[in-house]
């Protein structure tokens, strides 16, 4: 009488329609076609960039992924999160979200989230939405907290002197 495949599968009735279709690529495009998000996840994220200890830079980096840095760099470094291992020396400015310092900085850091560590040594500002600095790091330089420390308009921010330096602070005259 019926035939169950017959009616539940028009899949086989295709097939035989067809003649040469086979039946498995249409199971397959419903999933693609049903939810378009897994196709974002589907890009796994990159792995850092790492510069070894026994490298040296000369001139500017930029990424929108994250550098993770043992060696030296003489030049800018704008990248999404920045490592600085503990041998490695940076002089020039730094701009990334997220910052964690362990070695050597020589220049101005700007960062959404920026952490220094207790082996940290930084000479220069530091431009944050947030800061953590460990007991035992070395810093000499100003700090000043912004929303937006990623912006340009950054750079002029830092004429304001640390008090705790014992310059003086205020009107002139």
């Amino acid at each position: 009488m019926f035939s169950k495949s017959k009616i539940n599968d028009p899949i086989d009735t295709k097939a035989e329609d067809s003649g040469s279709r086979p039946a498995a690529p249409a199971p397959a495009a419903p999933p693609r076609t049903g939810s378009p998000s897994p196709s974002a996840p589907a890009k796994p994220k990159a792995p850092p960039s790492i510069l070894s200890s026994d490298l040296t830079v000369t001139g500017n980096l930029r990424t929108t992924g994250d550098i993770q840095v043992e060696g030296a760099v003489d030049g800018d470094i704008r990248a999404h999160l920045l490592t600085v291992g503990e041998s490695a020396t940076i002089r020039g400015e730094i701009v990334a979200d997220d910052v964690v310092v362990n070695g050597r900085v020589v220049g101005r850091v700007r960062g959404v989230k920026v952490r220094l560590t207790s082996s940290a040594k930084v000479e220069g500002d530091i431009i944050h939405k947030t800061i953590a600095i460990e007991s035992g790091a070395h810093f000499e330089g100003s700090v000043q907290r912004n929303d937006d420390p990623l912006s340009d308009g950054g750079k002029s921010a830092p004429v304001i002197s640390s008090p705790p330096a014992g310059s003086t602070n205020g009107s002139e005259g």
